[in-house]
């Protein structure tokens, strides 16, 4: 790969983003709308991820000391957001998601700052299906594809890589096909062999008892049986990253809960007691519409097209001193 300067490397993650954000509205037909940085605290409104994530908590001195939290992602948050907006049936809103998450694990390809398109669309109750799930990851995919097209093009050194299509594997048959691996080892198999792939299911326990991987019980529908018989209406968008020689995860989202299925999420999780926060009460009341939604990773996307090796080559962050020396005697200079 050429070697860019710093300032060049700032204007191609531009590039980058604008072209995906460009790609991806036409394809899901999303309006850009402004995003908070936090909400309050209590409400229920703010992602809690996998449940164990602390979000940065701190007292506002002007509402009395109230607390606010800084958001992880804006998974509840949209759906509120297009209520609000009173955005029609097939029309959605995206948004330039700048979170905190001060538990992620350092590594290539996580940091504490997180940045990401989340994105969310106003269904119909009739599209509560994995037809429809998989026609909108289609649409995504082909706002990556095009992505990667148009950077290639003003990259002599960078050639388009993905394939031409992204293949659905259920979470249940991917660990039926490979018992004796763990989740992460059987993405990097499923990756490696197809190019792009769409686990479907991310939450419900498998066959074996446990999850493919974690999902919090009240944004994504992973509960609901398919037509197909399986659990799930939700799912991961991963490609195979050739530098990092890996499964790289793009993308999670899902068709969300109803009522009904947030119910019974919740009761699986021993979390029913949720129910009674705001915005739980707002979905049961029927107040909320029903939606698809979900959050792309901005520098992962930047990382993938710009062929870069680690995250703190295309986002600013914070990283210890031994990381940034180890990556300069390999001739990786962080942001």
């Amino acid at each position: 790969m050429k070697t860019m300067s710093l300032l060049e490397r700032e204007e191609s993650i531009r590039f980058v983003k604008q072209t995906f954000n460009d790609e991806i509205s036409k394809q899901l037909s999303l309006s850009t709308v402004s995003a908070p940085i936090f909400v309050k605290d209590g409400m229920g409104i703010n992602d809690d991820l996998n449940g164990i994530e602390r979000p940065v908590i701190f007292p506002m001195k002007s509402l009395n000391d109230q607390k606010a939290s800084i958001v992880q992602s804006l998974a509840k948050w949209k759906r509120i957001r297009l209520k609000e907006l009173e955005i029609e049936e097939g029309r959605g809103i995206i948004t330039d998601m700048r979170a905190l998450r001060p538990d992620e694990d350092y590594s290539p390809i996580h940091s504490m700052y997180v940045d990401q398109w989340d994105w969310e669309k106003h269904i119909a109750t009739k599209d509560r299906s994995l037809e429809y799930l998989k026609t909108t990851v289609l649409k995504i995919y082909e706002a990556l594809k095009a992505t990667e097209k148009i950077t290639a093009k003003k990259h002599d050194d960078i050639r388009a890589i993905l394939p031409e299509e992204i293949t659905f594997i259920q979470s249940e048959d991917l660990y039926k096909k490979h018992p004796s691996l763990t989740p992460k080892q059987r993405e990097d198999k499923a990756a490696e062999e197809f190019g792009a792939i769409f686990i479907i299911g991310i939450g419900k326990e498998l066959s074996n008892g446990e999850v493919h991987d974690g999902r919090a019980p009240d944004y994504d529908d992973w509960i609901s049986k398919s037509d197909e018989g399986y659990f799930g209406l939700n799912g991961d968008i991963i490609v195979w990253n050739p530098i990092l020689k890996s499964a790289f995860e793009l993308s999670s989202m899902g068709i969300r809960v109803s009522k009904e299925s947030l119910l019974e999420q919740l009761a699986e999780r021993g979390l029913s007691e949720r129910s009674k926060l705001s915005f739980h009460q707002m979905l049961l009341d029927d107040y909320l519409p029903q939606s698809i939604g979900g959050g792309i990773g901005q520098s992962r996307v930047c990382m993938f097209m710009l062929r870069k090796s680690h995250i703190g080559e295309v986002q600013v962050s914070i990283w210890p001193e031994k990381i940034r020396e180890q990556l300069a005697k390999e001739g990786v200079t962080l942001l």
